[in-house]
């Protein structure tokens, strides 16, 4: 997953001590890290949690250039003039009109789901960052996952590429299953063919994916980067062929 924004900056641990230790952990994630390259994750460094994890609900389920589509008619309309791209605050979402939402493209459940952000942003259910940033992951999951429309997914999302924790494995998510079975074939119930259409049912399971990854501890993150990259590996190998 990359969300885009204009400012980043670089993860808050070392990146090079994580890939030593991955890679001295765990021979066929040391293979996988030769094989995809530098690691070149970048976290959003100019974003609230309101902003980011807006921006998140609106990427739901939808292709990024839609998505980014949406976002920005969605802040263009509350500057008429469009003279700034400053953020609606949380305010502000709860004060325009539902119409408002819906015509920059929201559908009726984001629409729902951004106002509940907004609303659980100003009593507090959704943290500062500065608040945010001294709390344990699990902590952030069980605040954040009381926003409508915001599961663990999304949080653990906000977790890698916002906060930039260090060990976080979203097991449910798809590509870095897909990813797993991969770089891991004896551990799921068939090898993959690159292919051909994977289902779920071909994947290893998340009680499987954490067992395997113990040895990975503290930099899960690092690990599930380049999970994901093992499926752009793939891809990179089918056009080679």
């Amino acid at each position: 997953m990359s969300l885009h924004h204009n400012r980043t900056r670089k993860p808050p641990y070392s990146t090079r001590e994580a890939l030593a230790h991955l890679s001295a952990a765990d021979p066929q994630l040391a293979d996988l890290i030769r094989r995809a390259g530098p690691f070149t994750l970048k976290l959003a460094a100019n974003q609230s949690p309101f902003e980011s994890l807006l921006e998140s609900i609106i990427y739901q389920q939808l292709h990024g250039k839609a998505a980014a589509a949406i976002h920005a008619r969605l802040i263009a309309s509350f500057h008429p003039s469009g003279l700034s791209e400053t953020h609606p605050t949380p305010q502000q979402i709860l004060d325009c009109p539902n119409d408002q939402l819906r015509a920059a493209g929201l559908s009726a459940n984001k629409a729902l789901s951004v106002r509940d952000l907004a609303a659980k942003t100003l009593d507090g259910t959704v943290p500062t960052l500065a608040r945010i940033r001294k709390m344990p992951d699990q902590d952030i999951i069980t605040h954040l996952t009381q926003v409508r429309g915001i599961g663990e997914w999304t949080v653990q999302m906000f977790l890698i590429f916002r906060l930039g924790r260090p060990n976080v494995l979203p097991t449910n998510d798809y590509g870095v299953r897909k990813g797993f079975a991969l770089t891991f074939p004896a551990l799921s119930s068939k090898v993959l063919d690159p292919t051909a259409k994977v289902t779920p049912s071909d994947l290893p399971t998340p009680a499987t994916m954490t067992a395997r990854a113990l040895p990975w501890h503290p930099f899960c993150s690092v690990a599930t980067w380049y999970l994901w990259r093992a499926c752009d590996l793939t891809k990179i190998d089918r056009n080679e062929v």
